[in-house]
C-alpha cells in the first residue's frame, strides 16, 4: 500500500511539476504528465495524494437513457471510498460532452479528506466546484450530466487519463502548469532530487536577478556556481 509521509508530501508540493518533470525526464520518464489536462480554477491549492481510479466506458441508450432501471452504482461509490489524502483519478477518454462530476460529488471528496479529482473530461458546476477548495483539474467545464457520454465501469484499475497511464497508488502532483504520476516505488528519490534542483534553481534565480550570465550558472553549473551554491546554502542555514 503507498504511504505518502507529511514530510515527503511536503516535498512535493513545494517544489512544483516543473521540477519534477525534469527529474523524471532523466530517469528516462518522458511520458508522465498529463496531455490536455487544466486546473479549474487559477490559483487553487497545489495537489498531492495517491491516485485512486474510476473509468468510465460510452454510454448506452438501453443502459444509461432517462428510462434505464440498469444505472451503474460506481460513480457515488467512488465518492465514498475514495480514501483520504487520495486523488480521484478519472479516466474519461478524453471526452468532455457530459460532466465527469459535479459539486456535490466534489463536495463528499473534500468532506471526506481527499486530495484532489482529476479528469481528462469535463466537470459541472464549476463555481459550486471551487467553493469546495479541492483542488480539481479537467479539459473543460461541460453541464451535461454524466449519463449523456459516460458509463462508470470500473475502480481501482490501471487506467489512461490526459494520455498517460495511471496506476492505482501512484503518486499524483499538480499546480497551476499540469498534472502528473510519479511511480510509488521511485517517489522518494524523485522529490529528493527535485528539492535540491529546487534549491538550485532559487540560488539561480537571485543571481540572475543580480546581473550574473547564464554561462556556468544554468543549465549546467560550472565549479564557481557550485562553490557558490555551496555558500549560499551555508549562510541560508546560519540564518536559519
Amino acid at each position: 500500500m503507498t504511504v505518502l509521509n507529511p514530510d515527503l508530501r511536503e516535498a512535493l508540493a513545494r517544489v512544483g511539476t516543473s521540477t519534477l518533470t525534469g527529474v523524471l525526464n532523466r530517469r528516462g520518464l518522458r511520458s508522465m504528465c498529463l496531455y490536455d489536462v487544466w486546473p479549474l480554477r487559477a490559483g487553487q491549492p497545489r495537489m498531492v495524494g495517491i491516485a485512486y481510479t474510476m473509468r468510465f466506458i460510452p454510454s448506452r441508450e438501453d443502459k444509461d437513457g432517462p428510462t434505464s432501471t440498469n444505472r451503474s452504482t460506481i460513480q457515488p461509490q467512488a465518492m465514498e471510498e475514495c480514501p483520504p489524502g487520495h486523488v480521484l483519478m478519472v479516466d474519461s477518454r478524453g471526452d468532455s460532452r457530459a460532466a465527469s462530476a459535479g459539486d456535490l460529488y466534489v463536495g463528499r471528496l473534500k468532506a471526506r479528506g481527499c486530495a484532489g479529482i482529476v479528469t481528462d473530461g469535463g466537470l459541472r458546476d464549476t463555481d459550486g466546484v471551487a467553493k469546495t477548495g479541492l483542488p480539481a483539474y479537467l479539459r473543460r467545464a461541460s453541464s451535461p450530466p454524466s449519463p449523456i457520454a459516460h458509463r462508470p465501469i470500473d475502480l481501482q484499475l490501471p487506467i489512461a487519463c490526459g494520455g498517460v497511464a495511471v496506476y492505482p497508488g501512484d503518486i499524483v502532483v499538480g499546480d497551476g502548469d499540469a498534472v502528473l504520476v510519479i511511480p510509488p516505488d521511485i517517489v522518494e528519490a524523485v522529490a529528493e532530487e527535485a528539492l535540491a534542483t529546487y534549491h538550485y534553481e532559487e540560488f539561480a534565480e537571485a543571481e540572475v536577478a543580480r546581473g550574473r550570465s547564464l554561462k556556468g550558472l544554468f543549465p549546467t553549473a560550472g565549479e564557481e556556481a557550485k562553490r557558490d551554491f555551496e555558500a549560499w546554502k551555508a549562510a541560508r542555514a546560519g540564518k536559519g
